[in-house]
């Protein structure tokens, strides 16, 4: 007689349970990864992190003002374009080491959906087909981690133990 493996084990666990109960760290670890490397990517490079010239944050922005569902947003942005530049680029960074490291996660997914939501209204909104453009994607694959969380593999997991064996 073969062994299900989606029947509980002496142990009281199963391969389904444990499987459910990780299915979200292969998308945390996508997305921490992603946003590091994307925050990283825009504070270190000087073209981008200028207030002028070609491929500058201003440019994209102005290049994106007329197109986008909230010129009004876009205008805010051209106010302070270095500004708006390093927010963006040290919040994909923040948003991305509390999802990888799984601290405050359902904050620092919030801050990512915001980011992605933000992205897709402006310097996305004209992609057509509207699935060419990754920003909506991004959006919703924030929304598993700013509902669920980081249950395992997590310090908001480490903390949420430590807290409960403490009388």
């Amino acid at each position: 007689m073969r062994s299900d493996p989606y029947i509980a084990r002496a142990d009281g666990n199963s391969l389904k349970a444990t499987l459910t109960r990780h299915a979200l760290l292969p998308l945390r670890i996508f997305l921490g990864v992603t946003f590091i490397y994307a925050g990283l990517d825009k504070l270190t490079d000087a073209t981008f992190m200028s207030a002028s010239g070609s491929g500058s944050i201003a440019e994209t922005m102005e290049g994106v003002r007329d197109s986008s569902a909230i010129p009004a947003l876009v205008d805010l942005a051209l106010k302070s374009p270095l500004g708006f530049g390093y927010a963006i680029g040290i919040g994909e960074l923040a948003v991305g080491i509390g999802t990888l490291v799984g601290l405050l996660t359902r904050l620092a997914a919030l801050g990512g959906a915001l980011i992605s939501l933000s992205l897709w209204l402006t310097v996305s909104w004209a992609v057509e087909p509207y699935y060419y453009g990754n920003d909506l994607a991004y959006l919703m694959a924030w929304l598993p981690l700013v509902l669920a969380g980081a249950p395992t593999f997590s310090l908001d997991a480490l903390l949420r133990e430590r807290r409960r064996r403490i009388p």
